[in-house]
């Protein structure tokens, strides 16, 4: 199965994202984008890729300590920037040192478990929105319309394992689905 480790925010600030998101279609270039949808909005902490199904129980019970040594942070989605001239994304403010740290902890815990994971890079908080269908797609006017966003704050307070299913392969219009296969609370002490 393919598997990542997360955040995901909660409901009200899914909300606030979706109405700068509408805005954002409007603009010029905005059609030669594929948005992601509220279902698929978090901030992957660590990517898994395919797992085999007997790694699973090792990798459940390694998440389970990242994320009770990891205490709860505040969080708010904020501003924004692009990979490229592929990937639109909205960044994070607040407990940015406590989310690398969840993030290295959540990697180190694929490591132990048996994943062979990619090599290691320093973390970018980020919550993808779009992705460019060609490289002559513009994104700076999207980055620039995000430049002033404050999302409301909310607690991080849940390490997500997500599973992703992959769209079929023809079918138009066909996202990728997210499925939380388990969660831990982090530390209420943050």
């Amino acid at each position: 199965m393919r598997l990542f480790a997360a955040l995901l925010p909660p409901p009200p600030a899914v909300d606030e994202l979706s109405a700068v998101v509408e805005r954002l279609r409007d603009l010029p270039g905005a059609d030669r984008l594929r948005w992601t949808g509220r279902p698929g909005w978090h901030f992957t902490l660590a990517f898994m890729g395919e797992v085999d199904d007997a790694l699973v129980p090792g990798l459940r019970e390694r998440l389970a300590p990242a994320a009770h040594r990891t205490d709860a942070f505040p969080l708010r989605l904020h501003g924004g920037g692009r990979f490229g001239r592929r990937a639109l994304w909205v960044g994070a403010a607040g407990g940015l040192d406590e989310m690398r740290r969840l993030a290295e902890r959540a990697d180190a815990a694929a490591r132990r478990a048996g994943i062979p994971m990619d090599e290691h890079r320093r973390y970018v908080p980020h919550l993808t929105i779009a992705r460019a269908r060609d490289d002559a797609a513009d994104l700076r006017p999207c980055v620039e319309a995000l430049a002033p966003f404050e999302g409301t704050g909310w607690q991080a307070d849940r390490l997500a394992l997500v599973r992703s299913n992959l769209p079929v392969r023809g079918v138009p219009g066909e996202r990728p689905r997210y499925e939380v296969a388990d969660s831990w609370p982090l530390n209420a002490a943050g």
